[in-house]
């Protein structure tokens, strides 16, 4: 792990994937505010210490991208004085309906499933990514099971409308594969009746992120033009670039 993504990640004990969005440049020189924006894996798991450090945060808002079958198996994010706990559902097919084959493209898969989600989830994207616009949100956790999928389209799409350059979004992005595979090993540990994890859910290749945007832009114009068609406004744009750069 390198100096920048030592400070950009918050460790804690059953949260694998927490990091501050923040840090990164814009092409027009400015720089995303740190503090405002956190991406993360499932909440739920809290332990004393864990609750203790999120507090510390002051988050206001946590946005959750999970199915309703998976808030509702596991868990929401425990109860804190001022948050707010906005769950949100892209409409998005199971990737059972789609499995993985070892011998496929692991880039193209996951791509494809985000070119899905993104056609079907529009309605979902543009709610969340409205609610991280409006500075009154902030400090806003968006999170789904890994913190790599769901979110990773969120956070990357956002970034993406601050002007931060592709590779940079993507880098982002890969983070999730390291978080992930501690994520498998406290599984393994923890609950060793549970099967290993396929590689689809264990991996973000920074590849599939740039197949991602560039897809979108081929499809729509821009990653602007993308998002007004899922309904983000002018004005909410506007006001994403005003809240997080500096």
């Amino acid at each position: 792990m390198d100096a920048t993504e030592q400070t950009r990640r918050i460790p804690f004990t059953a949260i694998f994937n927490f990091r501050d969005v923040g840090g990164y440049r814009s092409l027009d020189g400015r720089t995303v505010r740190s503090g405002r924006l956190y991406r993360s894996d499932s909440l739920h798991a809290m332990d004393d210490a864990d609750r203790e450090a999120f507090a510390a945060l002051g988050v206001r808002t946590v946005i959750d991208l999970r199915r309703p079958q998976e808030v509702d198996r596991y868990g929401r994010v425990p109860d804190f004085d001022g948050l707010t706990y906005r769950h949100i559902h892209p409409e998005h097919a199971r990737w059972e309906e789609q499995p993985y084959q070892p011998d496929t493209d692991l880039t193209r898969y996951l791509a494809d499933r985000y070119a899905d989600l993104a056609r079907t989830g529009t309605a979902g994207l543009a709610e969340a990514i409205g609610l991280i616009a409006d500075s009154a949100n902030a400090p806003v956790v968006v999170h789904c099971v890994a913190g790599k999928d769901r979110t990773g389209i969120v956070c990357g799409l956002t970034l993406a409308v601050l002007g931060v350059e592709d590779a940079e979004i993507a880098a982002d992005y890969a983070l999730s594969t390291e978080a992930s595979q501690r994520f498998a090993a406290w599984v393994a540990t923890a609950h060793p009746e549970v099967p290993e994890l396929p590689v689809p859910y264990l991996s973000s290749p920074a590849e599939t992120m740039l197949l991602f945007l560039a897809e979108i832009r081929e499809g729509y114009g821009s990653v602007d033009d993308y998002l007004r068609h899922a309904g983000v406004t002018d004005e909410q744009l506007t006001n994403l670039r005003t809240h997080l750069l500096a």
